[in-house]
């Protein structure tokens, strides 16, 4: 059977015009549609064809030409929108592909089609800011969820903050909204308090976060691995992971490392030396806490981290030789507490943000105690 309709099928046509036989001559006017070889009295034809054939009775007329006209550049816009608020088994593929369809068209079919439809205009290849904002405002949650899934949808930041306020609880949504490329540090905040632990990891390591939020989601990360100052080896490859992570999105600072080792966690440390300076964990280990005191400097300096602030890490590592945990009740924030103070009594070349940031843990960690 040749690609466009020839004078043979119009014969076959006529002789059965059976729903069956209607549907293959919709996908070959369609495909004649397509032609760059129509003069523009055929094109004009063809086009009446296929309005014709966009209001057959049978659906499966109607769901063949849509299909095949999904994509076409030729396709009448006039005829796009008929199919497009047809019933959903024609109306979906038009809607998900059709780029004759402008964003006011998209917007009405948003506005009154049904929640398959709004789904399938929002995983169209490219949604607009504008069709977004509707679709956030009106359609339900798998459509939104669709929406944010959609790397080529343009999402604004009130559109997004409006999706946290419809669905901000619905898992659907949370996990697509997580892993998009891009999200604003304001959407990012409100995610923290929302989403699941494995997606505040992501969230921590992906996406810009305000310093001190990031810090008590990597704290949070790790206490959750091990409450421990030495790690026994059970986590090390946790521990690397996250900071393989973070160091591949340029989240692994020295004053998150610091932050971390003054809140009691020497593991961290240690695989950010290890990785940062580019030597085996367990000869950053023996550098770390070695008793000359220069092996510390020796792998400080080969991780490239700024030299003011050694002596502060020397200050947290000489802490936590001193600090042993006695297993009561208690112990860790004792020591954190212990920690804090030493930092800031002895070393005081902290930037603000570092010194606020103590400053409101050793609150935190005095206010229980009392």
């Amino acid at each position: 059977m040749t690609e466009h309709l020839t004078q043979r099928d119009v014969e076959r046509l006529l002789a059965d015009p059976s729903p069956q036989t209607r549907a293959e001559m919709a996908a070959k006017v369609a495909a004649s549609l397509e032609s760059v070889k129509l003069t523009d009295g055929e094109r004009k034809l063809a086009e009446g064809i296929v309005r014709v054939m966009a209001r057959d009775a049978a659906e499966r007329v109607r769901q063949a030409l849509a299909e095949n006209l999904k994509s076409s550049l030729s396709l009448p816009r006039d005829v796009a929108l008929t199919l497009a608020r047809d019933v959903e088994a024609v109306a979906l593929p038009v809607l998900g592909a059709s780029s004759v369809l402008t964003d006011d068209d998209l917007i009405e079919l948003v506005r009154t089609g049904t929640a398959a439809k709004q789904t399938a205009i929002a995983g169209r290849p490219e949604v607009s800011a504008e069709v977004a904002d509707v679709l956030v405002e009106s359609a339900p949650e798998q459509a939104v969820a669709r929406l944010v899934a959609n790397p080529g949808a343009t999402i604004p930041e009130e559109s997004l903050g409006r999706v946290l306020d419809r669905f901000g609880d619905s898992p659907a949504v949370q996990e697509p909204l997580v892993h998009r490329d891009q999200l604003p540090v304001t959407v990012a905040e409100r995610l923290v308090a929302l989403v699941s632990d494995t997606l505040r990891d992501y969230l921590v390591t992906h996406h810009e976060l305000p310093a001190g939020i990031a810090s008590d989601l990597v704290l949070q990360s790790r206490e959750r691995a091990t409450v421990s100052l030495f790690t026994d080896g059970k986590d090390d490859a946790d521990v690397e992971r996250l900071v393989e992570q973070l160091h591949l999105n340029g989240r692994l600072t020295p004053s998150l490392m610091l932050r971390a080792l003054c809140m009691g966690d020497v593991a961290f440390l240690e695989a950010s030396l290890s990785l940062l300076g580019k030597v085996p964990l367990t000869n950053a280990r023996l550098l770390i806490h070695d008793a000359g005191r220069l092996g510390l400097k020796s792998l400080y300096e080969r991780a490239g981290l700024p030299a003011r602030l050694l002596p502060a890490f020397r200050v947290a590592v000489d802490v936590s030789h001193e600090t042993l945990f006695d297993g009561e009740p208690g112990d860790l924030d004792r020591h954190r507490r212990r920690m804090i103070e030493r930092i800031l009594t002895q070393y005081e070349d902290l930037a603000s943000d570092d010194l606020d940031y103590l400053l409101n843990k050793l609150g935190d960690l005095v206010e229980p105690a009392a």
